[in-house]
């Protein structure tokens, strides 16, 4: 599982024009699934990220995570993230789990973060999507669970 993770003060997801989730202060975490992706790894990138301290104390040191400030998570899938780019220019995403496997992988991580006590909203799992965001910092990290 990959995700890239950035520290936002909003950011939100539209559908045909339509906002369907957005957040003030806290992290867009854009989350990639592979194919050997399991619940063991779901969970343990969810862990990884609300405990994370990318948030600055009093001193502008980062020191707070997202449990710490009270933030709000907002989730969205990116099969995308998986892209193998090593051949030629068409990026391959055989490394990314397909729809039928990723997408209970992906409800088990959104539910793993709820039962944090974190407010989470989503994006819609295979939908075309526009997110937007202001980048705080900007602070962007990159998770991958076989760094682990």
């Amino acid at each position: 599982m990959r995700a890239v993770i950035q520290r936002v003060s909003t950011a939100r997801v539209t559908i045909a024009d339509t906002v369907v989730s957005a957040i003030g202060a806290g992290l867009l975490a854009l989350i990639g699934i592979a194919n050997d992706d399991t619940e063991e790894t779901a969970d343990w990138l969810i862990d990884k990220l609300l405990d994370l301290r990318i948030f600055e104390n009093d001193q502008g040191k980062f020191d707070k995570s997202l449990h710490d400030i009270g933030g709000a998570l907002l989730i969205v899938s990116q099969f995308t993230l998986l892209a193998d780019t090593r051949n030629g220019r068409r990026p391959s995403f055989v490394a990314a789990a397909r729809a039928e496997r990723a997408l209970p992988l992906y409800e088990h991580a959104v539910a793993r973060a709820r039962q944090c006590g974190v407010s989470v909203v989503t994006g819609e799992f295979g939908a075309h999507m526009q997110v937007t965001l202001v980048n705080d910092g900007p602070v962007t990290i990159v998770l991958d669970s076989r760094e682990r």
